[in-house]
């Protein structure tokens, strides 16, 4: 791979990244398939440096997360005892920003308990506002959404209620929705559930299945090696954010979330890629609370102690019970007679959020 030229590098990430195998990229490029496999693997590893500096300090309002299905060597129903824990399902989980389109976060893995909580770890440590973030009905987020961002969330679960009943044709997992098919269900802060969606995220999916040839369903361009998994996953998000211009935003991911000035080329990423050097992952930093827009009134909010997340008042606050009008004097009553009761008091709220 050191004797290729500059310009034969992007030649071969440019058939990557647009979809194309192994094999059709060494036919392609005229690059043998060791020397295709070693640079993908440099190029991959630097594009996950450069995404861990690159993407930190996000300001994002709204996200996204969900699961992409794959596999390595084999599929799960195949693996025996004897083969490696690497072989079978490779889930890649994947945290969108709905507005910037960027990809935040993802994690390559198994779909279990602590792949989920390392993902939604390094979610929390890239963010600085405190976001509208959904996700679906996979039972270990709730779980390590509330220990990663601690009451600093608006979180809700968009469940998809698909039919348990067994099909005997192939096209099951494309059947028709169920009524109701989706229940939004809020667990954390004050997430709006009307809104809550899963939507832009399983849309991005579709995109990965489109440009890693890996992800393809029924073919042969499925992974051998993990490693090789998850560097065509970390070469594809790197030129997702920095190459591609999005349709919906009229530019890159990155220039839109204010990560990057421009639109990289890919012989500018490759160059940058191989050339980063390793850097230390992002710490969690405290989360502000969105600035509402111009001329809302602005609700009172506290920040809690030890970063536990914000005391806010969450819609109107019900108006203080107010004494009826004092009725017309009346003549006095004589002597004999005792005097009437005092009237009714006026009451005063207070407000939690005085010192």
């Amino acid at each position: 791979m050191s004797r290729l030229s500059a310009e034969a590098r992007a030649r071969v990430v440019s058939q990557l990244v647009e979809g194309c195998s192994i094999a059709s990229t060494c036919r392609l490029t005229g690059v043998s398939k060791p020397t295709v496999l070693a640079l993908l693997l440099r190029v991959g590893a630097g594009c996950e440096r450069l995404h861990n500096r690159l993407v930190r300090g996000v300001a994002c309002h709204v996200a996204q997360c969900d699961e992409i299905w794959s596999f390595v060597q084999k599929k799960q129903s195949r693996v025996t005892d004897d083969d490696p824990a690497e072989f079978g399902d490779a889930y890649t989980f994947v945290a969108l920003a709905s507005a910037s389109k960027l990809i935040i976060s993802y994690r390559v893995g198994k779909r279990d308990d602590e792949n989920t909580r390392a993902f939604i770890a390094d979610l929390r440590a890239r963010l600085t506002t405190v976001p509208q973030l959904y996700t679906d009905g996979w039972q270990p987020y709730p779980a390590a959404i509330g220990a990663s961002f601690a009451g600093g969330v608006d979180y809700a679960v968009v469940h998809k209620n698909y039919s348990r009943k067994a099909r005997r044709d192939g096209d099951h997992r494309y059947e028709p929705p169920r009524d109701p098919f989706i229940t939004r269900i809020p667990v954390y802060g004050v997430p709006d559930t009307e809104r809550a969606s899963t939507s832009h995220v399983e849309r991005q999916n579709w995109t990965m299945r489109m440009h890693i040839r890996r992800f393809t369903r029924l073919c042969n361009g499925f992974s051998r090696k993990l490693a090789n998994h998850r560097a065509a996953v970390a070469l594809h998000v790197a030129w997702y954010n920095l190459c591609r211009i999005h349709e919906s935003i009229r530019c890159t991911p990155a220039m839109e979330a204010g990560v990057a000035r421009h639109v990289w080329s890919i012989p500018e990423l490759v160059e940058a890629a191989l050339a980063e050097p390793e850097t230390e992952p992002p710490t969690p930093q405290p989360l502000r609370l969105r600035e509402p827009p111009p001329g809302t009134p602005t609700a009172p909010a506290r920040a809690l102690p030890n970063g536990r997340g914000f005391l806010r008042l969450v819609g109107s606050a019900p108006a203080a019970p107010v004494a009826p009008a004092a009725p017309a004097p009346e003549p006095e009553p004589p002597a004999s007679e005792p005097p009437p009761a005092p009237g009714p008091r006026r009451m005063v709220q207070l407000s939690l959020f005085e010192e």
